[in-house]
């Protein structure tokens, strides 16, 4: 069974760890110090001295001696009690390791069907400013989608599902492909999850999108929700813990 950094089992998808919100009970601080250091040419979170280990009992080893350092300062951070929930970076690496590792194929599947019915494909026929809103931000990715891959998809109105051409969800395998490392992986398939498209985690990973212009293009109908009918506060909430996630599984990318 895989389990996320705090013990909690994860069932089913390997990367829900990298989504999981904080854990209720408090979870006491058990170093002093954590630190980033090179293991036969890997690089490993280190607490007090000593090389850290998944809950799987895999070792913490990162690609990068900036990931590594990244999740060091997370539990640097801590205070007499670990909050899960401010250390998105760790959950994800813990995910990569515990979770991509043993099922990467089938995770570039699935980030392969969110690009089968993505959510820059499926437009609003009105109001007349959210079916410019839309355009705005998601025709553009489309555009470059075509220029830089050579995948042209069909769009359609509503949420009635419409098959896309199999050459364009080709395209999009092959790009898939290109992430090669499960680091790499467990950060696209988290972009992916959380703004509900492959083709705005593709264009982050490229540098066509800023983590800010990816988490806006993903928010558009709820945006316009919310300038209609205002927010609410327990929705806001969620929507920080998933931009908090964002952020680091494009930071994750960057620092790779």
């Amino acid at each position: 069974m895989i389990r996320d950094p705090f013990g909690d089992p994860v069932a089913g998808n390997p990367m829900e760890a990298a989504r999981r919100g904080a854990r209720p009970a408090p979870i006491k601080r058990f170093y002093k110090q954590a630190s980033a250091g090179e293991r036969a040419g890997a690089f490993a979170l280190m607490l007090d001295g000593k090389p850290a280990k998944t809950s799987a009992k895999n070792p913490l080893v990162l690609p990068s001696r900036a990931l590594a350092e990244a999740v060091a300062a997370e539990w640097a951070g801590q205070g007499a009690h670990i909050d899960p929930a401010s250390m998105p970076l760790t959950r994800l690496a813990h995910a990569a390791i515990d979770g991509v590792a043993g099922g990467a194929q089938a995770v570039a599947a699935e980030i392969e069907r969110y690009a089968g019915s993505d959510l820059l494909l499926y437009r609003a026929t009105e109001p007349e400013d959210l079916v410019a809103a839309q355009a705005k931000h998601w025709d553009p990715v489309l555009a470059w989608a075509g220029e830089v891959f050579g995948a042209r998809f069909t769009l359609a109105q509503g949420v009635k599902h419409v098959a896309q051409p199999e050459a364009a969800i080709h395209a999009i395998r092959v790009e898939i492909a290109r992430y090669a490392s499960l680091f790499q992986l467990a950060a696209l398939v988290s972009l992916t999850h959380i703004s509900g498209s492959a083709l705005l985690a593709l264009a982050l990973g490229r540098g066509r999108l800023s983590p800010d212009e990816a988490w806006a293009a993903a928010h558009v109908d709820e945006d316009w929700n919310i300038q209609r009918w205002g927010a609410d506060a327990e929705a806001m909430a969620r929507r920080a813990a998933r931009r908090l996630e964002f952020i680091a599984a494009a930071r994750m990318l960057e620092l790779l």
